[in-house]
């Protein structure tokens, strides 16, 4: 694995809750440390770290990091028991994210090189390359013990849905750390999320329509079962009672896909299209 010597923007450490004296220094060193496996320069570098206020919290401390590699998101996100602790763990994370992101970007480029130039709109010519999968999925902290009747929606994030093929939306959803990922699926032109389940890849739609995907390698099972149309407080009502880790429907009022998750907080985030 090559490593890279390249500027890197300031390492900016945001703090919440109470932290030890010196943490911020600390993070700063640590994140600073793995940067140099980053394919591109490191635009923009975010560390949070956020300590819960209820002891009785087993992993009370959140870190997460948000890093711009040259336009590319890469996110890692852990919790530990002390500071310190989950500042070296998101260390060690970050680290397998960004020598996932080098493998990647480098894979792709050599495919670019065997296929030649790409036609309009940026895609390669040609057959499919070949598709590794990067980190195998590791354990994720427990959610907080928190009871449905009090769980609230406490984020709300929309953006635009870039159409993209299975192989991109896993490259996304690996950049970033995700367990899903909300996208518009190429070859359908249907807004789709693609998940983790025990066997790898799965793929839910509002209308399941695997024959019609754009071509892909990566290895990806597709869900039977159409998207429900929901309001979003049918959405909620239907989280609680299934208490699973994430709801994709329709939302009924707006036609599209919407996506509904479970924090670590124990609330509710809701993504959607802008």
């Amino acid at each position: 694995m090559h490593q890279t010597h390249l500027e890197t923007a300031p390492i900016e450490v945001q703090l919440t809750g109470r932290h030890g004296q010196g943490i911020a220094e600390y993070a700063r060193d640590r994140i600073g440390s793995v940067l140099r496996f980053a394919r591109g320069p490191v635009l923009h570098a975010r560390v949070r770290i956020t300590r819960h206020a209820d002891p009785a919290v087993e992993l009370p401390v959140t870190a997460q990091a948000n890093l711009d590699v040259n336009g590319r998101l890469v996110r890692a996100q852990v919790r530990g028991r002390t500071d310190r602790e989950a500042v070296d763990l998101l260390k060690d994370r970050l680290r397998r994210r960004l020598q996932h992101h080098l493998r990647r970007t480098v894979g792709h480029w050599e495919d670019r090189r065997g296929r030649g130039a790409p036609p309009a709109g940026g895609r390669p010519a040609g057959g499919v390359r070949e598709w590794r999968h990067g980190d195998q999925p590791t354990r994720r902290p427990p959610y907080f013990p928190r009871p449905p009747e009090e769980r609230e929606i406490v984020r709300r994030k929309s953006y635009t849905l870039g159409e993209c093929t299975l192989d991109e939306a896993a490259f996304d959803m690996e950049s970033m750390d995700y367990d899903f990922h909300l996208f518009t699926e190429l070859g359908t032109g249907q807004d789709s999320v693609l998940y983790r389940d025990r066997d790898g890849y799965r793929l839910a739609q509002p209308r399941p329509q695997p024959e019609a995907l754009a071509r892909h390698a990566v290895p990806v099972t597709v869900s039977e079962t159409p998207a429900p149309e929901l309001s979003t407080e049918e959405a909620v009502q239907r989280m609680a009672a299934l208490d699973q880790p994430f709801l994709f429907y329709v939302d009924r009022d707006r036609g599209r896909g919407a996506l509904l998750y479970h924090r670590y907080d124990g609330h509710y985030g809701l993504i959607t299209p802008e």
